[in-house]
């Protein structure tokens, strides 16, 4: 069962700014999970970009389109799957970006009859970060939702964004 909310959404710390998303998916953790760490998979609802990783404690990652555009590199610092990933993030698409050095992801997965809630949680920003480092939470995740429940990529401009 769920934490309750002002477990869930405290700021510890005082680490700057954070946001919180959640979405229901009709699919299994196990799905979701691979949908998550499967870089051809994942470029289908992220803008056409690819993570790469061991997916193991400790691991590193990169997100990039290939030859395009280098997005985001970091450290799993916890993988349990299929219920949990947290990761530190530096962004690297602009200099703004990377100015506000990193930051952290965390993936919760818990099954809700015969679909999941994920909780994206992207916290430890900088108290002024721009929304470029989190505005694109929400297309992202419309785009892992319909991937998984309809097995088409979603097709707006913005999740189309480095599709090829």
């Amino acid at each position: 069962m769920s934490k309750p909310i002002e477990e869930r959404y405290a700021v510890v710390d005082g680490s700057g700014v954070f946001t919180v998303f959640e979405i229901y998916i009709k699919t299994t953790p196990e799905r979701l999970w691979e949908a998550i760490t499967d870089p051809e998979m994942r470029a289908k609802y992220s803008f056409g970009v690819r993570t790469d990783s061991e997916w193991t404690n400790g691991s590193s990652y990169q997100s990039s389109v290939p030859g395009v555009v280098d997005i985001a590199e970091g450290e799993n610092l916890e993988a349990d799957p299929p219920r949990k990933l947290v990761q530190t993030m530096r962004a690297l698409w602009s200099d703004e970006v990377k100015d506000a050095g990193v930051s952290r992801v965390t993936w919760e997965i818990e099954p809700v009859g015969s679909s999941c809630m994920l909780t994206v949680t992207h916290d430890q920003l900088p108290d002024e970060a721009s929304s470029e480092l989190y505005g694109g939470w929400m297309m992202i995740l419309s785009g892992l939702k319909t991937l998984l429940e309809t097995g088409e990529p979603l097709d707006t401009p913005g999740s189309l964004r480095y599709a090829g």
